[in-house]
């Protein structure tokens, strides 16, 4: 089972006849639960016939539901869950594993209307996948909150290569650290190489639950060695090192901790390991070591296992390169990071076929629109994947700045310098939503959290053009300390990146709830030059509680118009913005549509007197607040002609 996207279901037509042709679909539902408790959800499934398929894919979804109680209460956590094919023949086989996300209603990005779909391919296991059985859900919540819908995707046509043989050697969850090696529990398995057998893999699939006084299982990366025949083919860590950049942000939780193979509101991804010089008849033994431990303290962790091992005939084809995915543009929920875009398209190329690859020409564009072509060169071995950056489209530029959905198209033309011997996985399309356009003058205000070394931040943010050449940036700056830069663009497609070295954002709830942390929040704003307004990114404006939560690093892709000239913006009318507006302890004054700035702010009680008097000569100004009364007042700004703005501002205590 090898994890790919739901780019790869949107080409395919749900229609079947009896007379299905390679690329026609049948679709099979199977679980629709709604997940209340700790426990199995079973549901009865009719898979297909036995046939050729070339690719089976598993999807579940999981969304959201009003949970009972007044007030309602759901405990919408980190849950895992698994998903077991069990049929009449005594197989009981996990076919995929994910762990939900943190995802109270009130986060930005899972109201109550939320799903996330999880795709898995299953090919291998098309030989258990006939006929009638059962397919098990299991969830590991102690409460409610979350639903469970499971389809299959069975696409006619061959596959890369036959399984000769699927065999289950372990299951199951096992403390580490104990008084009793977790290795007791994976001693040799004697196995023999069915007929027909050109090469092995094994699957494991393996995830660390629970903590000690070290965070074992969860929160400590240990070892696990494949034994072939007593010696060491392979160690593999039991980590997954990139929480902090999950598809699936911000969340309600403490969804950007690295952790042991797992990340909240993602799948699990699992581990394969090519076992050498196995083919028919092969007899070995196989077995895991896991790193020696001693758990301190009181209570274990413990890792919930399941390993498979796959026997595989011969590549059934030589030359069959296939797009496997669509990083940019789409809209898949698990490309949220990448898009939307304005410049370069991005897929996924897997080799299919037994020979090398070294070269593909490609058409793409948008559909009903005039296609690109490109042609790749390089080396691609059987069985590899790569991406491929595609040069920049221009209709993705065009498109801009509009709001409806428009359809991406990529198409393999020719492999090697021919055509490509299987064409039913040349093509590939996806909807997405254009790039916002945004004038190519606007203010940038960023202003650090305390973290960082010598009084440096760790947060920095850069703009890259179409060449990827950094065109403006602010790094190296210093804590807590408000920059407002002016950013002037001539029209093109850039990308704006903001990265933090500890990969926690710039405000993270769980620093409001530890004030003893010593963490504060930090800010970022893109706000129109003309008017001072915010100009949303990505989705959702950067404010409220989980507003900069956004772990190692945000992209966001914009296409500018020519930029307003100098006199052109001394021709618009003046503005000032004032916030946050009831202020405490400090306000900001930020004036907009003048090119120099320079004047004098009072602030004016509701007698009209003047309480405080501060010189400006920036466009934007920091006002402390907290030695005033609570209450109502005017903020009058004056330059050196006389000409003024004003504003209300509420104080409030």
């Amino acid at each position: 089972m090898k994890k790919h996207l739901l780019a790869l279901f949107v080409m395919l037509s749900a229609a079947f006849s009896s007379q299905a042709a390679p690329g026609d679909t049948t679709w099979v539902q199977a679980n629709l639960d709604t997940l209340s408790w700790y426990g199995n959800y079973d549901s009865t499934v009719t898979f297909p016939a036995a046939g050729s398929y070339r690719n089976i894919y598993m999807i579940v979804t999981i969304g959201k539901y009003v949970c009972p109680g007044s007030p309602t209460y759901c405990g919408d956590w980190d849950y895992t869950v698994q998903n077991f094919l069990m049929t009449p023949g005594g197989d009981t086989l996990e076919l995929g594993r994910l762990i939900t996300p943190y995802a109270n209603s009130s986060a930005p990005r899972t109201p109550l209307a939320w799903k996330h779909r999880y795709v898995f391919d299953v090919t291998d296991y098309a030989s258990k996948l006939t006929g009638s059985a059962t397919m098990r859900l299991h969830y590991s919540g102690y409460s409610g909150g979350f639903t469970g819908d499971i389809k299959f995707a069975f696409i006619e046509g061959t596959p890369d290569r036959n399984v000769t043989g699927l065999n289950r050697l372990w299951k199951g969850s096992y403390g580490y650290g104990g008084a009793t090696s977790i290795n007791t529990n994976f001693t040799d398995v004697p196995q023999t190489a069915p007929a027909g057998t050109q090469s092995a893999e094994f699957k494991f699939n393996i995830t660390g639950h629970g903590s000690d006084d070290l965070g074992c299982c969860e929160f400590l990366s240990k070892n696990y060695k494949v034994m072939l025949n007593g010696a060491a083919t392979e160690t593999k860590a039991i980590w997954r090192d990139n929480c902090a950049v999950n598809e699936l942000y911000p969340q309600s939780g403490t969804w950007l901790y690295d952790r042991a193979n797992w990340c909240p509101g993602a799948l699990v991804n699992s581990n394969f390991h090519k076992l050498p010089g196995i083919t028919s008849g092969s007899s070995f033994n196989i077995a895991l070591e896991y790193d020696a431990y001693t758990s301190p303290g009181g209570g274990l962790g413990s890792y919930t296992t399941e390993g498979h091992m796959i026997y595989y005939g011969g590549y059934n084809k030589t030359t069959d390169a296939g797009i496997d995915d669509i990083i940019a543009p789409t809209n898949n929920e698990n490309h949220f990071r990448s898009n939307p875009i304005c410049g370069t398209p991005t897929i996924t190329v897997k080799n299919h076929g037994s020979n090398s690859i070294t070269g593909m020409t490609f058409e793409y564009g948008v559909k009903d629109s005039a296609q690109q072509t490109h042609t790749w060169m390089g080396t691609l071995n059987a069985g590899e994947s790569t991406e491929i950056s595609l040069p920049a489209l221009t209709n993705l530029e065009t498109l801009a700045g509009t709001t409806p959905v428009s359809t991406f198209v990529a198409r393999i033309v020719t492999v090697n310098g021919s055509a490509d011997l299987d064409p039913t996985n040349d093509k590939m399309t996806t909807p997405f939503n254009p790039s916002p356009k945004w004038d190519g003058q606007f203010r940038i205000m960023f202003k650090p959290n305390n973290q960082g070394a010598g009084g440096i931040s760790e947060t920095n943010w850069k703009i890259y053009d179409a060449s990827n050449t950094v065109v403006k940036q602010r790094i190296n700056a210093a804590i807590n300390t408000l920059y407002t830069d002016t950013v002037t663009l001539p029209t093109g497609c850039y990308r704006l990146e903001i990265t933090d070295g500890s990969c926690d954002g710039l405000h993270w709830w769980v620093y409001d709830s530890n004030p003893g942390l010593g963490v504060n929040a930090g800010t970022f704003f893109v706000k129109k030059y003309s008017s001072a307004a915010n100009i949303n990114m990505n989705g959702y404006v950067y404010s409220g509680t989980f507003s900069n939560d956004f772990g190692c690093k945000f992209t966001q892709y914009f296409y500018t118009n020519t930029p307003v000239s100098v006199t052109d913006i001394t021709a618009m009318a003046a503005g000032m913005d004032v916030y946050p507006n009831p202020a405490y302890n400090e306000v900001n004054v930020e004036i907009g549509g003048m090119t120099n700035v320079r004047g004098t702010i009072h602030i004016v009680d509701i007698m009209g007197r003047i309480v405080k008097t501060v010189a400006c000569s920036e466009m934007s100004t920091r006002i402390g607040t907290g030695d005033m009364n609570t209450g109502v007042y005017t903020i009058l700004f004056v330059d050196a002609a006389g000409n003024k703005l004003q504003s209300k501002l509420v104080i409030a205590k």
